[in-house]
C-alpha cells in the first residue's frame, strides 16, 4: 500500500490564524542576499517593536509618576496670586483702604458729625470707586494626615513592582513567540531536506526501473507505481518549500518587518533541559514567576489603598504662612503676613469613610484570592511544562530509533526488490515509512526545544542569553 509522507509543520505560533502570503521558491530565490539574524537578534527586534511592550513601559511610567506625584504632598504648597479690584462697594471700599494702611477718621463722615448719632456718614456710606492690587504668597504644610501621604507613596511604589514585572513577563512571552517562530522555520527546512531526500530516492527509483523495463526484469506498472510516487513526493517538496515560506512570514510579522524584506536566520537555538526536581520547580515558579510577582505587587497595592481609605477616620492637620501686598498700584510697599494652623476632624460623615474601607478591604481579599489561585495554577503548570519535556524527550530518541529502523528496513527492502523477492508495493511502502520517520524526527526535534522554553517561561526564567 502506498503511504504518503506528511510534511505539514506541526507547530502552532501565536499568530497561526493570520493570512500569510505564499510564494513558492521565494526562500531559494532570496536567501542569497537575506540578512541573517541569529536568535537573540531576533529576539531584540522583536522586543523594540512588540505592541504589549510598548503598552508595559508606558504603564511603568505611569506608576513612576504616580510615585511622584505621591511624594510631591509631603512638600510644602507655594501658591502665588495676583488680584486687582475696582470698586464702590461700601464695606469693601472701607477694608481696602484699612489693607492699604489709607483709613481717615474723615471715612468715617467726621467733618458731618454734630453730635447727633443718628446722621448718616455720606463718605463711609457712598464713597466713590478706589483701587486696589493685590499681589500675594502662600505657603502650606501638611503636619499631619493620618497615613493618607504615605499610604498613597506605598500604593505608587507598589504599583511601580507590579508594572516592572509586567513588563518581564511580557518580555519573556515575546521571547517565547520568536524561539517558537525562529525554531520553526528551522523545522520548516528540516522538513523540506527530508522532502527533497524522498524526491532523490523516488528519481533514483524510476531511473532504475526504466532500465529494469528496457530489459524486460519488471512489468510497466511497476514503473507506473514507481513514477506516481516520484509525483506525489515532487508535491510533498512543494509543500515544504510553502512551508519554509510561511515559516519566514512568520518571523517577518513578529519582528515588524515587511514581508518583502529578505531575512534569513542562524544557527539553531538549543534551550538545555531543566534538571532540578519537581518540588524545587514549583516553588522556583511560585517565587520567581513574574506574572505571580506582579500579583503580590497588586495585593500590596490594595493593602495601601485600605490605609488610605483609614485616614478619613483621622484629623488632617497642616499650616499655613501668607504674605499679602495691597495699594491703588502694583507695588509692595504696603504688607500684611497671616500665620494659621488649620485642623479638621471629620465627626460624622453618614458612613461614608466605614463604606470606603470596606470596600477596600473587599478589593484587598479579592486580590489576594487571585494570588492564592494563581500561585496554585502555576504549580500546575510548572508540574505539566516539566511531564511534557520529559515526553518530548523520550519521543524523540524513540524517533531517532524509529528512523535508524526505517533505514534499515527500506536498504533491505530495496535489495530484495532488486533480487526480485520482493514487489514495488513493498518497497514503496518502506520507502514512504522512512520519509514519516525521517519528519518524526524533525517534529520531535521541535517539540524539545518548545518543551523546555515553556517549562522556563513557567519559571520565569526565559531569557534569550540563558536557553
Amino acid at each position: 500500500m502506498n503511504q504518503r509522507f506528511n510534511c505539514k509543520l506541526k507547530f502552532k505560533p501565536k499568530y497561526s490564524a493570520l493570512s500569510l502570503a505564499v510564494i513558492t521558491g521565494l526562500f531559494t530565490l532570496s536567501t542569497a542576499h537575506a540578512e541573517t539574524l541569529n536568535f537573540q537578534q531576533c529576539v531584540n527586534t522583536a522586543l523594540k517593536q512588540n505592541f504589549d511592550l510598548v503598552a508595559s513601559r508606558a504603564q511603568i511610567e505611569q506608576a513612576q509618576a504616580g510615585l511622584q506625584e505621591a511624594k510631591g504632598y509631603r512638600w510644602p504648597k507655594i501658591v502665588l496670586s495676583m488680584g486687582a479690584s475696582y470698586t464702590d462697594n461700601a464695606l469693601n471700599v472701607f477694608g481696602t483702604k484699612l489693607s492699604q494702611r489709607n483709613a481717615t477718621f474723615n471715612d468715617f463722615g467726621l467733618s458731618q458729625y454734630t453730635g447727633n448719632g443718628s446722621v448718616a456718614p455720606t463718605a463711609l456710606n457712598y464713597p466713590g470707586f478706589i483701587p486696589n492690587f493685590n499681589p500675594g504668597i502662600e505657603f502650606k504644610l501638611p503636619l499631619y494626615d493620618g497615613g493618607l501621604i504615605s499610604g498613597g507613596i506605598h500604593q505608587a511604589e507598589a504599583y511601580i513592582k507590579a508594572a516592572q514585572n509586567g513588563d518581564i513577563a511580557a518580555r519573556q512571552k515575546v521571547i517565547f513567540q520568536v524561539l517558537q517562530a525562529y525554531q520553526g522555520v528551522h523545522t520548516a527546512r528540516a522538513y523540506l531536506k527530508v522532502a527533497q531526500q524522498g524526491e532523490a530516492t523516488a528519481q533514483s527509483q524510476v531511473k532504475m526501473m526504466q532500465n529494469l523495463v528496457k530489459g524486460g526484469v519488471i512489468v510497466k506498472s511497476d514503473l507506473l507505481s514507481a513514477q506516481v510516487r516520484l509525483q506525489d513526493v515532487k508535491i510533498q517538496v512543494m509543500q515544504a518549500e510553502n512551508a519554509v515560506t510561511k515559516a519566514l512570514d512568520q518571523l517577518h510579522l513578529l519582528l515588524g518587518m515587511p514581508l518583502k524584506q529578505p531575512l534569513d536566520v542562524g544557527a539553531q537555538v538549543t534551550v538545555k533541559s531543566t534538571l532540578d526536581s519537581t518540588d524545587a520547580l514549583r516553588q522556583a515558579a511560585i517565587d520567581n514567576n513574574p506574572s505571580i510577582n506582579a500579583l503580590r505587587k497588586l495585593v500590596d497595592v490594595e493593602k495601601a489603598k485600605t490605609d488610605i481609605a483609614r485616614a478619613g477616620y483621622k484629623p488632617q492637620v497642616g499650616v499655613m504662612l501668607r504674605q499679602d501686598w495691597f495699594g491703588p498700584t502694583p507695588s509692595l510697599n504696603v504688607t500684611a503676613t497671616t500665620v494659621g494652623i488649620n485642623a479638621t476632624w471629620t465627626a460624622f460623615d453618614g458612613g461614608v469613610t466605614n463604606a470606603i474601607v470596606t470596600r477596600a478591604l473587599a478589593a484587598q481579599t479579592e486580590t489576594e484570592a487571585k494570588l492564592a489561585q494563581a500561585e496554585a495554577g502555576i504549580a500546575f503548570q510548572v508540574e505539566d511544562a516539566r511531564r511534557n519535556a520529559v515526553e518530548a524527550e523520550q519521543r524523540l530518541v524513540a524517533r531517532q530509533l524509529g528512523r535508524e529502523q526505517a533505514e534499515e528496513a527500506a536498504s533491505i527492502v530495496t535489495k530484495r526488490y532488486a533480487n526480485g523477492v520482493a514487489t514495488i508495493t513493498e518497497q514503496l511502502g518502506a520507502q514512504a515509512q522512512l520519509d514519516k520517520a525521517r519528519a518524526d524526527v524533525v517534529a520531535a526535534e521541535y517539540d524539545v526545544a518548545v518543551q523546555r522554553a515553556n517549562l522556563k517561561l513557567a519559571l520565569g526564567q526565559l531569557e534569550a542569553d540563558q536557553l
